[in-house]
């Protein structure tokens, strides 16, 4: 079992997340990590998603999502093939004694400062799973208050793309 990042073209109707939410709900699929916006194109929007599958079952997934009527296209994003990132904030315990310490572990990791106050800073770090991850383990002995994950978001490499009229 690994992970595996779906790019998906869907047509931009209502209910179509809830449709695709159905089709992993009943088949027992579990979703690591869903991201949805709109494209260019106000018609279509892009769903991006982290899944934790074998090779079986991702190609099952596949032909399941394909046979959805508002799914346009899908492929996997390939680590290889494709730039994917995952915006965090992080929200850690902060005093005048570490507050400098934890400024510079972000500065390592070209995480931003976005809020400062008397007792936390709330930090932003966007890059690949494995860099938010050893960047959260950097940070937790501070005390992580609070944090969010967008989920990760991603495109194909070079002249590739995912299009309507492939």
């Amino acid at each position: 079992m690994e992970k595996h990042c779906l790019s998906l073209l869907v047509e931009n109707n209502f209910g179509v997340l809830s449709r695709i939410s159905g089709l992993f709900a009943r088949r027992g699929y579990n979703i690591d990590s869903l991201t949805v916006g709109v494209t260019d194109d106000e018609r279509v929007s892009r769903i991006t998603m982290v899944v934790t599958a074998d090779e079986a079952t991702l190609e099952q997934i596949k032909k399941q999502l394909n046979k959805l009527i508002n799914v346009i296209k899908v492929i996997e994003l390939k680590p290889e093939d494709a730039i994917r990132r995952e915006l965090v904030f992080i929200k850690v315990r902060a005093n005048d004694q570490t507050r400098s310490q934890i400024v510079e572990i972000s500065n390592l990791f070209r995480a931003s400062v976005v809020d400062v106050a008397k007792e936390s800073l709330v930090l932003e770090v966007t890059g690949s799973m494995s860099k938010v991850n050893a960047f959260i383990n950097m940070i937790s002995p501070y005390g992580i208050l609070e944090f969010v994950r967008s989920g990760v978001t991603g495109l194909q490499r070079g002249k590739n793309m995912i299009a309507i009229n492939e």
